[in-house]
């Protein structure tokens, strides 16, 4: 395995997984970029991953990320991987439900020297508030 998916790896299972946010200090450069949508309120670079992932884990204590695929490409790994969890606490406003979820998600990381300079994202919301049964996501 390459460093660079040997590090995506390590951003899943070290920072979601495992629980660590402060391993993300360590894993994202200082000038990190976030170019997924994330809530309204969210800090941006290198904070924002550390944010969305408190506010995920508070939510969802038994929040997992399983690891399907990683491909390389150049400075890039894309990642096919799938989110769950059980809504137990608040999550963008909305109560915890108490009901799971399972989705498929895509994210692409860039690299430089060993840590993720960028992040590009894309979960399915509307399925993961389906699930939750809550509907669509907030506006």
């Amino acid at each position: 395995m390459s460093d660079n998916k040997a590090t995506m790896r390590r951003i899943y299972e070290e920072i979601i997984t495992g629980r660590n946010l402060a391993a993300a200090d360590e894993l994202l450069a200082d000038d990190f970029v976030e170019y997924e949508e994330l809530p309204p309120g969210m800090p941006s670079g290198r904070e924002a991953p550390k944010a969305m992932g408190a506010m995920t884990l508070a939510a969802f204590p038994d929040f997992r990320v399983t690891v399907e695929e990683l491909l390389e490409d150049g400075d890039k790994v894309v990642a096919r991987v799938r989110f769950s969890g059980t809504h137990r606490g608040d999550f963008m406003g909305i109560p915890g439900t108490g009901n799971s979820f399972d989705v498929p998600v895509i994210d692409i990381i860039q690299f430089r020297d060993g840590k993720a300079v960028a992040h590009w994202g894309v979960m399915d919301m509307g399925k993961m508030m389906e699930q939750l049964g809550v509907g669509a996501p907030p506006a």
